[in-house]
């Protein structure tokens, strides 16, 4: 039969999203485990053989991809393990790696999370302002909410539960995030003044902002996870309030500090 002058030959009606390959998973190759790629970090060789993160999986060449903490990876860097994994990933190429990689690994995943918190914003997707937030928390609207790790314990408590009323789960301790990042940070990122909170627009049925951003938070946070910059500094104090530039809850235990990305 043929088909009329300008009419579709598809449906207009969108087809289900097909499930991820299995391509899209990559294996670590300190700790041998298989996980999706936007979990782990990619490690590339630079033209002069530096091997560098590569957050976006965009360089080209071979990658290797790792998914252990910071302090996993500076002990890996300590035994030689880390050494031998990426000359059996790289067939022996000639690689150096920098003395600082971890520092450089929690760099590149925190300007990671703080683009495609941009990116977010500029498509619509970031709700900012207390009172916005709250408003539209309590109406259903926000898919994720985000506090920086510097906010008070007071004002996360207000949002967290907006949060539950509008997500129909008063009482079941639903609470918005802790970032690793400070409100200077964020500010920065969002090129607005003084961002505390923030919440990722959205809603049961559409999780698709929500998912990046919690994809790009949940890759830095286990990457700092248990890590303080500085020997024997905790991030609570013993009194039970937030320590200044850090939260009372960080996510998951542990954060770094960021104060060369702050200030680049």
């Amino acid at each position: 039969m043929r088909t009329p002058p300008n009419e579709r030959l598809t449906s207009d009606i969108a087809e289900p999203s097909l499930p991820a390959k299995a391509g899209s998973e990559r294996r670590c190759i300190l700790s041998g485990e298989h996980d999706a790629r936007d979990a782990l970090v990619r490690l590339a060789i630079s033209p002069d053989g530096l091997v560098l993160p590569d957050p976006a999986a965009k360089a080209p060449g071979r990658g290797a991809w790792i998914g252990v903490s910071r302090l996993e990876l500076e002990a890996a860097m300590a035994d030689g393990g880390l050494k031998r994994a990426l000359m059996r990933a790289f067939k022996g190429a000639a690689l150096t790696i920098p003395a600082d990689l971890p520092a450089l690994v929690e760099g590149a995943l925190a300007r990671h999370l703080c683009d495609r918190l941009g990116l977010e914003l500029r498509s619509g997707n970031i709700v900012l302002g207390s009172a916005r937030i709250e408003e539209q928390a309590r109406s259903g609207r926000v898919a994720a909410l985000l506090h920086a790790s510097d906010s008070s314990k007071d004002g996360r408590r207000k949002l967290d539960q907006a949060w539950r009323v509008g997500s129909d789960a008063e009482g079941s301790g639903l609470r918005g995030l802790v970032l690793p990042l400070d409100r200077n940070a964020l500010s920065v990122a969002l090129g607005r003044d003084n961002v505390v909170h923030l919440g990722v627009a959205g809603h049961s049925g559409d999780m698709r902002a929500a998912t990046r951003v919690l994809q790009a938070v949940s890759r830095l946070s286990h990457f700092v996870a248990g890590y303080t910059a500085g020997a024997g500094r905790d991030l609570v104090d013993n009194s039970g309030r937030d320590t200044p530039g850090h939260s009372d809850r960080p996510l998951p235990a542990g954060r770094s500090a960021y104060d060369e990305y702050v200030k680049d």
